[in-house]
């Protein structure tokens, strides 16, 4: 059961009070990997969501590039990283894979799991453009691949990867395969983000990921898509949520289960909403539903959850929400009020780095900031 986004929930953040994320001062943040952009990532997750504990710590997989003139070409170049988190910081560990691996020209975001052993891992992602293309393009595929795990060093290392191998295809019928949109940020089409999720109701795996509406009119025909593993392959199914003449892009959702309940959430940003409709401030959004297959009733009544500050609207970016309920970001371009048409006030105002964490309180279909 697809639930719609409606316009007047969006229409209704203008009418009531809106949490805001704890301000980010510019340059409060210490980069932890100088040199070197850092933004959207995530944990290896157990089958059960848990963050995993992992020789001690964390293993962080990033979205990574070397700093540029202009930050916005990271999406161009962008690399998955990783790196152990601990009690004393964090250590890189290098490129997750190995030079040439990948089938796409980059590696965007996507989650990863690990064996109830801590013998293996599998890593689902975005596969963006293509490999060994002249001109860097916007296609996007989902993929998946599995290491073995080595915890007998110093420092967690992974063994060979396996074969990549597509875990599941836009089919133009419910999800749009033609990527380009109008060709700049923001207005590209989606078919990324893969977030594996087991459904503790009866096992079954299912991957959510960003999508774009294959029978939409509008240019605004973004959505949370699914597809569910069956007889060991992966299966489209209708989306769960939809923002059709609303929102281009519900990015990185996932769902957490909690008290019972199943909350998907997604991040998006102002300036993606509809022209001429109603719009929200970038932030963390969410539904609640009693089962994944919904309906999902948006979170507060509109679906925010909470926002940038109205003072620093381009704080932070790209929030996933943890088993237990703590919120990771990355810093984005604290201290600005628009976005910059200049690339150097940009790359000087670019954090690049993983946010101080927030944490959340769920009541049911209240969420809001601890």
């Amino acid at each position: 059961m697809t639930t719609v986004w409606s316009p007047s929930a969006v229409a209704a953040i203008a009418d009531r009070p809106v949490v805001c994320a704890a301000p980010i001062a510019p340059g409060a943040v210490a980069p932890v990997l100088p040199g070197f952009d850092l933004w959207d990532y995530w944990p290896v997750q157990e089958l059960d969501g848990r963050t995993a504990v992992i020789a001690g710590g964390t293993l962080q997989i990033l979205l990574s590039a070397p700093v540029l003139p202009d930050p916005e070409q990271r999406h161009a170049l962008a690399r998955l990283r990783l790196m152990h988190q601990t009690g004393e910081g964090w250590r890189d560990l290098g490129n997750l894979l190995p030079d040439g691996f990948s089938p796409g020209s980059r590696e965007w975001s996507g989650s990863a799991i690990v064996s109830p052993e801590h013998d293996r891992v599998t890593l689902f992602y975005t596969a963006a453009g293509h490999r060994g293309e002249a001109t860097v393009s916007v296609d996007q595929r989902l993929f998946e691949t599995s290491a073995p795990l080595d915890l007998s060093g110093e420092v967690p290392r992974f063994g060979a990867w396996s074969p990549p191998v597509e875990s599941v295809q836009a089919d133009g019928v419910i999800y749009a395969h033609e990527m380009s949109g109008g060709g700049g940020i923001g207005t590209i089409k989606a078919f990324r983000d893969p977030a594996w999720f087991r459904d503790p109701a009866d096992g079954a795996e299912y991957l959510v990921f960003a999508a774009s509406l294959a029978q939409s009119r509008s240019d605004w025909n973004g959505a949370v898509g699914v597809a569910k593993r069956e007889e060991g392959a992966w299966t489209l199914l209708p989306p769960l949520i939809t923002a059709d003449e609303l929102n281009n892009e519900l990015e990185r959702p996932h769902v957490v289960h909690h008290a019972g309940l199943y909350y998907c959430f997604w991040s998006t940003q102002r300036k993606v909403f509809a022209g001429g409709g109603p719009s929200g401030p970038t932030g963390l959004y969410g539904m609640v539903a009693h089962s994944l297959e919904g309906p999902w009733q948006p979170l507060n009544g509109t679906g925010l959850v909470f926002a940038n500050p109205s003072d620093a609207p381009l704080q932070a970016y790209s929030w996933l929400v943890l088993d237990d309920l703590s919120v990771i970001s990355f810093v984005d371009r604290p201290g600005l009020m628009q976005e910059p048409t200049d690339p150097s006030i940009a790359r000087r105002h670019f954090g690049g780095t993983p946010a101080v964490p927030e944490k959340l309180v769920l009541d049911a279909a209240s969420a809001t900031l601890a």
